[in-house]
């Protein structure tokens, strides 16, 4: 039976799915429980209709604390007493029940509000049962409740909750019952926790309760504890039979009573339980995720799978060679080739491992270690692949530019073929899509590979002929500011627009602004002064097929939204003001790297000096080739989405579709069924679980069929974190975490944390000192555009984005594949204990060139500052000068920086709401030391808060202001 508005209380086996929203989540689990025959205390809910009568008026705008007072003062409307009352005489007289919240909110997929709200357990009494009510009322408001709320996204306007009062339980024994395992994540396993009497003590985590291991391959042989057998198996056999009535893992809540009955209380889904494949076969099997391979931390689009397992297919002799599967699985967006084969044979595991880890460290690291796992029999040994038996190489080495220039122009000519029809019926669009969608997905399977191929042999062989002689980051070093990379070419085109648009006064000024939205949709109303229009036409005409995670197709590109255009292009403006030139970078990167060159040539043996400058030198000329087959795979991409696009617009103008992006979430059987007069194609659920599947944070790159992620744990070592060295050099500076490129800016000098990167992130590096990513590895496409701009670079560093912290001051070793805590190598000077700077002094005033060397600072760094008016310098004969106040505030800056408590823009607007900076810290020099450990404290203190669900601002952390030395939190 429906629930509707005015029904305030309904029975719990009255409820069905479509109630959710009124009886939240809770109890229609509850209900549904009940309907399949499960045993759950009988009971009733109170509605978020009875909340809403009796509160609705008394959250608009008051606080927390205000709502949850006017809350346990009210008194209900007298009809939904009177029916709470009655409901609760019909389970007995003064019978002792449960009472609960049941927020439509709670028990989502992506958020379980688990211990969010109260709970009271035997109430006993009609008055008692209403005051319970409030108080669970009351607890929507908590502290805890609001800050989950906010951190998940949930708005507090739509915060609504019901009530469910069930009997009590007089429990023997009660507990929970995971039904996969927590820890390993192994879905054949399930965990038991139980205690002797009432339940709610483990969830509460007030007791240590006794545990149990069930399997398929039996129970645990000990009796230990408070639960037998018997009791063990009723479990396993409920969890399984629960598991496959929700089609979902499952948190379960239950209780055995005095007369021996099993009982469930509750049941929700376990959300952090992370897709895998099932095994086609029961076997234990082995899976390499195809999404990190492709540098993707989010899921794919159903039309983005469908393209890119088309794709794969067009390059699946080799790696079907080396062990993976011909075929791809999808789940919820997640796909998967199956590598059990390299993992249990020993000839095509080598190179599994050495592909794995140079496209996605650490898999390969992963995948070796499995071989040692004995659940994976070592297999019968097959045959590797063999080597091609000719090699052209030698000849394009000859005419490296000729190659160059000719494998281009075939690009070129291959693309040119599939632009489909401007004006066409959408069922004619739809058969050009499906007669040459394959065509577009085998691209880069199809286009002439051999300049890129002896590109790379050369420079495999003259690293061989250079061995002893220099070592890997000097010959790294040679293929800096490569020619003809399409990526490094698209950054550099949008930075030459960039400086056009700073010497254009009009377009300057609407660049001040900083609103790339804005800037987007004056673009796309043809509304932006005519130099900034007509640069950003020709940028997006070329390179308007990008975006970040560009190979899920259902992504709009830069030219459906030039937003993260324009925003990176603001950020290129503002480095430009600090006196960073990309382009002269460049430019000097490519003559550094020539010289490097002709260095190492010199090196070695007369004898050895041609070959090995012949082979550099074609290396140097082919290299930049790697990024071109996939350029023009996205300018194939881009044709195909024009065509889709337009019939996504036509199925929503019909109503077929909610919106014309939803085509992205059909297949192309299920477009022609909706054109031919079909209502339903399943895009309203598979957009709701990407959505879900959106807010995951990390994707790991190898699972088991039985649900495990193992895990690579490198030998420990003085390094805060690991990974693989991916581009050599040294840089130190506050790290920025971005998982959104199309969102973020990176300030000049800060370190791009992120969990991977594609040829859609390469705008950001121009500002980067240095690139950290969670995957990736020595041939990925973040790692060959941050050799060739002279950026470190360390890739596989797993967990960087949840270890390392917003603003915290890191130092990258590219060349040893490290990332410490602190200033070291490039700008490694501390603050100094004075600023009694030594040279550049002027009639009281430092220069700036003095007092970047004496903090160890780029004089970018203070441009930068001086541009966020951050410190105000004097100007003598056309330079810079700081007097001893400026110079202080930057040595008070740089703590602050160093402390990891606050990025560059809150100390802005720190300093800019205080009238007297020096108020809120002694700026004396001679007590620098002090006052980091003080802030240190203080960031212990602000971490232990934020743990325990507090979170206040920096401004109120009393460590901060006050001085107060905080010992380390103990619990």
């Amino acid at each position: 039976m429906a629930v509707t508005d005015a029904r305030t209380v309904v029975r719990l086996r009255e409820l069905t799915a479509r109630d959710a929203e009124h009886a939240g989540n809770k109890a229609v689990n509850l209900a549904a429980m009940l309907g399949r025959g499960f045993s759950v205390p009988d009971g009733f809910v109170i509605t978020t209709p009875a909340y809403d009568s009796a509160c609705a008026e008394l959250h608009g705008g008051s606080s927390a604390g205000e709502t949850r007072k006017a809350i346990l003062a009210t008194e209900p409307p007298g009809e939904l007493t009177r029916a709470v009352v009655r409901a609760y005489q019909e389970m007995g007289e003064d019978v002792s029940v449960a009472v609960r919240s049941s927020s439509p909110s709670e028990d989502l997929a992506e958020a379980s509000f688990a211990g969010q709200y109260d709970t009271f357990l035997h109430v006993s009494g009609a008055e008692e049962v209403l005051a319970a009510m409030r108080r669970c009322w009351a607890s929507l408001w908590s502290e805890r409740a609001v800050r989950y709320r906010t951190a998940h996204g949930v708005d507090h306007r739509d915060a609504r909750i019901a009530v469910i009062v069930q009997r009590m339980v007089n429990a023997r024994v009660a507990g929970v019952l995971h039904t996969l395992n927590p820890v390993t994540g192994r879905r054949s396993e399930m965990v038991a926790e139980a205690v002797r009497g009432v339940g709610e003590a483990v969830v509460a985590g007030t007791v240590v309760p006794d545990q149990y291991v069930l399997s398929d391959a039996g129970l645990p042989a000990d009796e230990h504890g408070c639960l037998v057998r018997a009791d063990l198996r009723r479990l396993y056999d409920t969890g399984a039979a629960l598991q496959e009535a929700f089609g979902a893992p499952q948190d379960i809540e239950w209780a055995i009573d005095v007369e021996d009955r099993l009982w469930l209380t509750q049941t929700s889904p376990i959300t952090t339980a992370f897709p895998v494949p099932d095994s086609p076969d029961g076997r234990l099997r082995a899976y390499w995720s195809v999404n990190v391979y492709q540098g993707l931390s989010q899921p794919l689009t159903p039309m983005g799978s469908l393209m890119i397992r088309e794709r794969q297919r067009g390059m699946s002799a080799y790696l079907t060679s080396i062990g993976f599967s011909r075929e791809i699985v999808d789940v919820s967006g997640w796909l998967y080739w199956d590598i059990t084969d390299g993992v249990t044979d020993s000839a095509k595991r080598p190179l599994m491992v050495k592909f794995a880890d140079d496209l996605a460290a650490p898999s390969g690291q992963i995948i070796a270690e499995l071989a040692e796992d004995p659940r994976f029999p070592p297999a019968e040994a097959g045959t590797a692949p063999a080597p091609p038996k000719r090699n052209w190489a030698p000849i394009v080495w000859l005419f490296p530019r000729w190659a160059r220039v000719l494998a281009r122009r075939r690009a070129e000519r291959h693309v040119r073929t599939l632009t489909g029809p401007e004006h066409a019926a959408p069922a004619e669009r739809l058969r050009w899509i499906e007669a040459n969608y394959r065509t577009v997905c085998h691209i880069e399977a199809n286009l002439p590979r051999l300049a890129n191929t002896a590109g790379g042999l050369a420079q495999r062989l003259a690293a061989r002929l250079l061995d002893g002689i220099a070592g890997p980051d000097e010959i790294n070093a040679c293929f800096r500011g490569l020619p003809a990379n399409p990526t490094t070419e698209m950054d550099l085109s949008l930075w030459r627009l960039a400086m056009s648009a700073k010497a254009d006064p009009e377009s300057r000024a609407l660049i001040s602004g900083r609103d790339a939205g804005r800037l987007a949709k004056a673009y796309q109303s043809e509304g932006l002064p005519e130099a900034l229009q007509t640069g950003t036409r020709a940028f997006l005409a070329r390179y308007g097929c990008r975006v970040a995670a560009d190979m899920d197709i259902g992504l709009p590109r830069w030219a459906d939204d030039p937003t993260p255009v324009f925003s990176t292009l603001i950020s290129y403006v503002d480095a430009a003001d600090t006196g960073f030139d990309a382009q002269a970078e460049f430019t000097t990167a490519a003559r550094e790297a020539r010289a490097k060159v002709a260095e190492l040539v010199r090196r070695l043996p007369p004898g050895k000096r041609l070959a090995a400058g012949f082979l550099l030198s074609a290396a140097r000329e082919l290299r930049g080739l790697r990024e071109l087959p996939k350029y023009y795979l996205m300018r194939g991409y881009q044709s195909l989405r024009h065509q889709l696009t337009h019939i996504g617009e036509h199925l929503a103008g019909s109503g077929a579709l909610d919106r014309a992006d939803d085509v992205m979430f059909l297949d192309l059987e299920e477009i022609r069924a909706l054109l031919n007069g079909g209502r339903d194609g399943g895009h309203r659920e598979r957009r709701a679980t990407y959505e879900q599947e959106m807010k995951r944070r990390h994707a790991p790159s190898v699972v088991l069929s039985d649900g495990t992620i193992p895990e690579h744990r490198p030998a420990g070592d003085a390094a805060f974190l690991r990974g693989i060295a991916g581009a050599s050099g040294i840089a130190s500076g506050p790290a920025r975490i971005v998982h959104d490129p199309d969102t973020a800016r990176i300030e000049p000098g800060e370190v791009l944390v992120c969990p991977s990167t594609d040829p859609g992130w390469t705008p950001l590096f121009l500002n980067a000192a240095a690139l950290v990513t969670e995957t990736g590895g020595m041939i990925s496409h973040g790692t060959t555009v941050a050799r060739e701009y002279g950026i470190p670079a360390v890739v596989g560093a797993a967990g960087a984005t949840t270890r390392i912290h917003d603003g915290q001051l890191i130092t990258v070793d590219g060349s040893r594949g490290t990332i410490s805590l602190g200033w070291q190598g490039r700008y490694s000077k501390r603050p100094a204990v004075g600023p009694s700077v030594k040279m550049g002094v002027m009639d009281g005033l430092t220069s700036i060139r003095a007092v970047a060397d004496h903090f160890g600072l780029p004089i970018s760094t203070l441009h930068y500052w001086e541009r966020r008016g951050l410190v105000v310098p004097h100007r003598r004969w056309g330079q810079r000068f700081y007097d001893t106040a400026q110079v202080y505030r930057v040595a008070l800056i740089q703590l602050w920086r160093q402390s990891g408590l606050m990025g560059i823009d809150e100390i802005a607007a720190l300093l800019s709401r205080t009238e007297n900076w020096q108020d809120i810290m002694d700026t004396r020099m001679a007590d620098i030391d002090a006052q980091l450990d003080r802030l240190a404290a203080a960031r212990r203190y602000l971490g232990h808060l934020k743990q325990c669900d507090h979170g206040p601002s920096l401004e109120d952390c009393p460590q901060f202001r006050a001085g107060i030395q905080v010992p380390e939190p103990t619990s």
